[in-house]
């Protein structure tokens, strides 16, 4: 039919995802005592990718119901 967005949306967040968490993990632990010690980096990049990766599932599941 169309350009179905949660396969560009999902890509995205994937991606963005991916990167936010390898920061994370690489950033020196020091910069995190202003959030209590909380790496928020890596705990919403695995959001991201969590998020990302569930509309690219509804996506392709949603793309063999047509075929």
């Amino acid at each position: 039919m169309g350009l179905d967005l949660r396969m560009p949306i999902g890509l995205l967040l994937t991606i963005i995802g991916i990167l936010l968490s390898g920061y994370g993990l690489a950033s020196n632990p020091a910069i995190y005592a202003r959030s209590l010690g909380i790496n928020v980096n890596l705990w919403w990049g695995w959001v991201l990718v969590v998020v990302g990766v569930l509309l690219l599932a509804a996506a392709h599941r949603a793309r063999g119901s047509e075929e």
